[in-house]
């Protein structure tokens, strides 16, 4: 018995001794956690908005709106989470908002302004009002793209006036499904608001067409167009523009007229235990360049039996997130605060995926700076350029100096590739990578990419294929594709589109590729590489030199 006490206490002994060896590694290896998380942060905004009217559905009361206020707000504090609250003006005219809104800390939940346009604004700010309900949700009425820039000035100073009146400040944050160029200018330059929010990219969905732009993460807009970004510091608005609603990177854009985002109230997305984890397991741990970004909640006339489920998920795991360091929850002006001390112009970003949902094999990743977007995503194997829009500081909205007589406003950039609106609904087209075997063209097939970043600018995507590989380096102003090693055969990318697709492409001259998009017109002429026409179905073909397509993709 004795002997066995000595071994244990022997054993206990060399246990703790053991440990406060292992000590300082795992110091270390928390300090190298919480370094990478400083060098590329993941940032998440829960983003709450709020009406106080509800025409579509008599069962949704005033009650019901101001329940589903309530019980978010106990959700976040019960996970120790903080937030932003955005106000319709009918929601911060109302008392039971006003009071509610005020105990919230300070330190931790942001108030600012949801820039939906309700009866009681518009006839404040002494303009008819020709909605159907006091709420009208239409483009052409509940938007300031319905508005002259004059009316426009006059519903943002009566909304800014009466917000300080009750709080006591002037908003920092203002975000809406979509926001004109000279409304944002007149916020900034009168009432210096730090941030502002504006819709996913989508086709069509409620009346609102927001594609071709910085995809995610936030960017500084053009002084002419809050949706393009500016490519110098003296054309941009400085107030950065966050990308609304936490995209799927995969399904978001081959399904451009649903909805697949972190918003609680979809089944099969933000309501779904299984793309819950994945997409935020995603957004968390796989290579991001310069910072990666999402917004979580939900506006309340979706009412909070139908967001419940989902957010119990959501708050839990954004909150374990938060504890082991890998990202930050801010509120939305606390982001723009810390963007605008980054960054001077936008940055180049990127969001990645390694894995796919289930027991899907896709893989992606979205590019971003200031010059372009890029989109590849491999299936089965197979290696698609599947999106490439450039970004230009001088073209303007169509709502800067005009309004929209109907219920539609459509914002764009100018494509090069659409995967998307030149594909099939689920099964995006662009440049398919190829390769001539020998007797046939055939598809390249590869293994799984492999992430990494270069530079603050630079990512770049390894692609194994049979005794070579694939190197493709996404630069802030140009797309470089190289071949490595033993790679075989002639290779060469196609431009694919849908049978019946209509393109901005125009032709092939002269070593390039000629485009008009919305009275635009732009070409791609590679630096390295030759374009050439084809008589496969496809729009055209890109060849490499010396083994590399060099494509500039700035000031074309």
């Amino acid at each position: 018995m004795t002997k066995n006490l000595l071994m244990n206490k022997k054993a206990n002994l060399q246990s703790v001794l053991m440990l406060l060896l292992l000590l300082p590694v795992s110091i270390c290896l928390a300090q190298v956690k919480n370094n990478a998380v400083a060098k590329s942060p993941r940032i998440v905004n829960i983003v709450n908005f709020i009406r106080d009217i509800e025409p579509r559905d008599s069962r949704i009361t005033k009650d019901v709106l101001f329940q589903t206020v309530v019980n978010q707000i106990k959700l976040m504090k019960e996970n120790h989470l903080g937030g932003t609250f955005l106000l319709q003006y009918d929601a911060l005219i109302d008392k039971r908002y006003q009071d509610l809104l005020k105990t919230l800390p300070k330190d931790q939940f942001e108030i600012g302004g949801w820039w939906e346009l309700p009866q009681p604004l518009i006839e404040k700010a002494g303009i008819k009002w020709r909605g159907k309900y006091a709420w009208d949700w239409h483009s052409d009425i509940g938007f300031s793209v319905g508005y002259t820039p004059a009316e426009r000035e006059k519903i943002i100073d009566v909304y800014f006036a009466d917000f300080k009146q009750i709080f006591g400040y002037y908003p920092k944050s203002i975000a809406s499904w979509v926001i004109d160029a000279y409304s944002l200018n007149y916020m900034y330059d009168k009432y210096k608001i730090t941030a502002s929010a504006n819709c996913k990219d989508q086709v069509g969905t409620d009346g609102f067409t927001l594609w071709g732009g910085y995809w995610n993460q936030a960017y500084y807009p053009s002084r002419v167009n809050a949706y393009m970004p500016a490519q110098h510091a003296g054309q941009q608005l400085p107030v950065p523009v966050f990308r609304m609603l936490g995209s799927d990177p995969i399904r978001q854009y081959a399904d451009g007229r649903s909805v697949t985002t972190l918003e609680p109230v979809y089944s099969h997305a933000g309501g779904n235990e299984q793309w819950i984890k994945w997409f935020l397991q995603s957004f968390a741990n796989d290579v991001s360049l310069g910072f990666n970004y999402t917004q979580a909640g939900q506006e309340n006339s979706f009412t909070w039996d139908a967001m419940k489920k989902g957010l119990e998920w959501q708050m839990p795991i954004i909150a374990s997130l938060r504890d082991e360091g890998k990202v930050r929850v801010e509120t939305m002006a606390q982001s723009g605060e810390w963007f605008k001390k980054t960054y001077k112009v936008t940055p180049a970003t990127t969001f990645t995926v390694s894995k796919d949902l289930g027991e899907s094999n896709k893989k992606t990743v979205w590019y971003n700076s200031r010059f372009y977007r890029v989109n590849l995503l491999w299936n089965d194997g197979q290696l698609r350029l599947a999106d490439l829009h450039l970004f230009n500081e001088k073209i303007p909205d169509k709502y800067l100096n005009n309004i929209t007589t109907i219920n539609q406003s459509f914002f764009y950039t100018l494509p090069l590739v659409d995967g998307f609106q030149w594909g099939k609904s689920g099964k995006p087209e662009g440049f398919r990578f190829m390769m001539n075997d020998g007797s046939h063209e055939v598809p390249v097939h590869g293994a799984d990419p492999v992430f990494s970043n270069v530079d603050k600018s630079t990512a770049r995507v390894s692609w194994p294929v049979g005794k070579g590989a694939f190197e493709i380096d996404m630069k802030e102003k140009s797309l470089i594709i190289k071949a490595k090693g033993q790679l075989s055969g002639d290779w060469f990318l196609d431009l694919y589109v849908a049978g019946n697709a209509k393109t901005a492409f125009r032709e092939v001259t002269e070593n390039s590729a000629s485009y008009e998009f919305d009275g635009h017109t732009y070409k791609l002429a590679p630096k390295q590489g030759t374009i050439e026409k084809t008589d496969n179905g496809s729009l055209y073909r890109i060849r490499p030199q010396n083994r590399r397509i060099v494509l500039l993709l700035a000031d074309l």
